[in-house]
């Protein structure tokens, strides 16, 4: 037999906590899940398998294993599953003695001691349901207060981790603030670690690890888009240009400009320049 659904609850009836699996709640259609709607009930989606997308108030995000996601009863939400999708839907009825958050929560658990947490409290869940045990309903509503304890320890566990940056994601942000300061003055990466304190070994080693790109790729980045953006864009002279970016000779800028794009500043700016006429005649 089919769980019922929330329009089939018979009114002035209390609600039941409930779990279903998302292919039992979608009941093989996918509308219910990729249509903007709402639930009647607090519900709390755990995936543990496959990948889609979510719309929440508007928002978009990615879902992928291990993402729990809260949603207060008449928020307007829809997901797009794929097939190999495989999660728990949690479903709270308003009113009732269990707290569940004012907001949506989007979450992406990555403590597996939390993980295997989480799955232990909707494991008991589901053997109460489907057992049907005496004293059942007491047990899932005990089992409810747990899942939003964890629930509310994990909103804090995220936010405690969104306030406090890592040390190496710190001396990111200083690096990152002192290269647009002082990109343009030619100052080679090695003096941009000791006005930081660290070695340059140290600092590369910190920006692999925040953004996958060296010390030095960053500081290059940030010279060629300059770079690209005078040639292609203005009309000042190659050796102004150099000049500007901190570089000792329009000889050494063109073998950077060379270097980093595999074509010459002139070549960059004359491309450019035909592009527009094509744009222009066309």
């Amino acid at each position: 037999m089919k769980p019922d659904r929330n329009s089939e609850i018979n009114e002035g009836m209390p609600q039941p906590i409930r779990i279903q699996t998302l292919a039992q709640w979608s009941d093989g259609a996918a509308w219910r899940w990729e249509l903007q709607h709402s639930l009647d009930t607090h519900a709390l989606i755990w995936t543990t398998r496959g990948q889609g997308l979510s719309i929440i108030e508007g928002r978009r995000r990615g879902v992928g294993v291990h993402n729990a996601i809260a949603l207060p009863a008449k928020t307007l939400f829809s997901f797009d599953l794929g097939k190999q999708v495989y999660g728990l839907l949690t479903l709270i009825p308003p009113g009732s003695p269990v707290l569940m958050p004012d907001e949506p929560q989007h979450l992406r658990i990555r403590d597996a001691h939390a993980q295997g947490e989480l799955s232990a409290i909707l494991e008991a869940l589901q053997r109460e349901q489907n057992t049907g045990r005496d004293f059942a309903d007491e047990a899932m509503v005990a089992q409810a207060h747990l899942l939003t304890v964890w629930l509310r320890r994990a909103m804090i566990a995220e936010e405690e981790e969104a306030r406090k940056p890592t040390a190496a994601e710190n001396l990111l942000r200083a690096f990152s603030a002192l290269v647009e300061r002082d990109f343009t003055t030619g100052k080679p990466m090695a003096e941009y670690a000791r006005a930081l304190g660290v070695t340059p070994t140290h600092l590369t080693r910190c920006c692999r690890q925040c953004c996958g790109l060296t010390a030095a790729d960053i500081l290059t980045q940030r010279t060629v888009h300059a770079a690209r953006e005078l040639l292609e864009e203005g009309t000042s002279p190659i050796q102004n240009i150099a000049s500007r970016l901190g570089f000792n000779s329009a000889a050494y800028f063109s073998r950077f400009i060379l270097q980093n794009t595999g074509k010459t500043p002139s070549s960059l700016r004359k491309e450019t320049t035909q592009k527009r006429k094509l744009v222009r005649s066309g």
